[in-house]
């Protein structure tokens, strides 16, 4: 697996990660022991980078990762935490006070006395143009509470804001072969101001596997149903925000793509992989909900380079099929 610094928190991580919400809840159900198994097998692949956050199973995630820390406490692991969204959405309560009670719960959810990495978690649009905001956060590294902070957005305007913060260490972004913009806007902002860029949903909720078709069903609990239309956050995060039959379509088309590469790389894989390769990209974080997709996800950090044919070809699939619908949305 290969590793690249993740931006100023001066940590090289792996550059696929492990995204741990399906580990926690709105994924369907997954037991205790499959989390479990989920961690392991990622760490064998070679995955240094978890991301969770204290709303995921109101706290099950994160539990479950300090737990698997503490038995691998000489692994390299860096996981990073997000905080923010077991409140009500409003900026007044982006303050110190609600930051210090929202990071003792995660240290005390993750075993540790300083976190590696907390970001804010896709906040009100205005905390991010917030000056106190960022000398909260300032407090919080030197007290020893976070070692570093960050910023996960919903839209490049969002992000670009944030880098213009010198302590701000890593944005996390959604990013993947159905949402360029951030690739024309974010990625050349960040990698001059030095700042690490985690890519979240690569693979589209799933759409990007090639394994859904327009019948496919999802359990009641799973923000696959239930958020398909925005109805309990930000539509973007679920199916990244495309019409699902649409997806259903253009994933059939990138896994032709996919086929005529050369070796045995499976969609996903290169999916996960043309992220990845995207100058100024740290990590990528793409979900497992078992063992083998784990160790599946993991091999896409050793996929060659992707050729400029292919990269054209994805280009093209983007403009075809969603840049009219989303390009201007986030």
């Amino acid at each position: 697996m290969e590793q690249q610094v993740l931006g100023r928190t001066g940590r090289l991580v792996s550059v696929v990660g492990l995204g741990t919400w399906q580990l926690g809840a709105d994924w369907g159900e997954v037991s205790d022991a499959d989390s479990r198994a989920v961690l392991e097998a990622s760490l064998e692949a070679g995955v240094t980078f978890y991301d969770t956050a204290d709303v995921y199973g109101d706290g099950r995630s994160e539990q479950a990762i300090g737990a698997f820390v503490k038995d691998h406490q000489d692994a390299g692991i860096t996981v990073a935490t997000k905080m923010g969204r077991r409140v009500d959405q409003v900026p007044e309560n982006y303050v110190l006070a609600s930051f210090r009670e929202w990071t003792d719960r995660s240290r005390r959810n993750l075993g540790v006395d300083t976190l590696d990495l907390v970001q804010l978690h896709c906040p009100p649009t205005a905390v991010y143009s917030t000056q106190e905001v960022y000398d909260a956060l300032d407090t919080l590294v030197a007290e020893g509470v976070t070692a570093s902070y960050g910023v996960s957005v919903e839209t490049t305007a969002e992000a670009l804001e944030a880098i213009k913060r010198p302590g701000v260490a890593s944005v996390q972004i959604i990013l993947n072969a159905f949402r360029h913009k951030p690739i024309e806007e974010v990625l050349p902002a960040a990698s001059a101001a030095g700042v690490g860029i985690i890519a979240r949903v690569p693979l589209a909720s799933g759409l990007l596997t090639g394994r859904y078709t327009k019948d496919t069903t999802f359990a009641e609990n799973d923000h696959r149903t239930y958020n398909r239309h925005g109805a309990a956050f930000d539509v973007g995060e679920t199916f990244s925000g495309v019409d699902y039959e649409t997806g259903v379509k253009a994933a059939a088309e990138f896994a032709d793509l996919v086929a005529a590469l050369p070796g045995d790389v499976t969609p996903a894989q290169a999916a996960i992989a043309w992220v990845w390769q995207q100058p100024g990209v740290s990590t990528v974080i793409p979900g497992a909900r078992n063992p083998e997709q784990a160790r599946l996800n993991a091999a896409a950090g050793s996929v060659p380079v992707l050729g400029p044919l292919f990269r054209s070809d994805v280009r093209d699939l983007y403009d075809t099929y969603f840049r009219e619908a989303v390009h201007g949305r986030w």
